[in-house]
């Protein structure tokens, strides 16, 4: 396995570096995931992104959630020499389960010159008034949202510390790939080349 975001873990030097989160369990992370990655990083005011690997909760077992660290790697297979990226296992070490604004807390802390913002989907910005200390979270962190089917922006678009961007709509999941490798499927081109690579080596998600 790679030596992964070693570079994340010890604190920066640069100021005011401003990073977006991508919060996920990547199971698998796959071209969606980059494209929408790769949109918010040109067309809005992030420097970095990173890919936040939500940890299985030992009170939740699934059993087709691959281990932390595959999940880790397939992100960090996926993003490959793209400096603009990171894959970040930063939750893998805080208490469980785990909550946004305890990792954002904890970054600030770490990293107290850096600007956080967090991505999301339109569809948990719906749900977002019952998130743990939503408004702490949007009193200091920007929110950054992509949209999802049904999306009416202008619900949203009066809230402070909320950008919406206008990323293509990708209908791709996680779900429909493990079922797809389940069924003996091959959906090769729904992920970077290296993750899939991974998969297959591996054999995940297959009956």
């Amino acid at each position: 396995m790679s030596d992964l975001i070693t570079d994340i873990l010890a604190p920066k030097t640069e100021l005011h570096l401003h990073v977006g989160l991508y919060f996920g369990t990547f199971n698998p992370i796959h071209i969606g995931h980059l494209a929408i990655a790769n949109y918010i990083i040109e067309n809005t005011k992030i420097d970095q992104l990173w890919f936040v690997v939500t940890p299985q909760s030992p009170h939740k077992k699934k059993n087709n959630l691959l281990d932390d660290f595959q999940r880790l790697e397939l992100v960090h297979r996926a993003i490959g020499d793209d400096q603009r990226m990171r894959a970040s296992n930063i939750e893998f070490n805080l208490p469980k389960p785990s909550y946004t604004v305890d990792t954002l807390t904890y970054l600030s802390e770490q990293y107290p010159k850096y600007l956080f913002s967090i991505i999301m989907g339109s569809d948990n910005l719906e749900n977002f008034h019952k998130w743990k200390n939503y408004e702490t979270i949007i009193n200091n962190y920007g929110i950054i949202v992509y949209p999802r089917p049904g999306f009416d922006r202008e619900k949203v678009k009066s809230l402070s510390n909320i950008t919406i961007t206008y990323a293509p709509l990708i209908e791709i999941s996680s779900t429909f790939i493990r079922n797809a490798i389940a069924d003996g499927k091959d959906v090769r081109h729904f992920l970077p080349p290296k993750s899939w690579e991974y998969l297959e080596e591996m054999n995940f998600y297959k009956k």
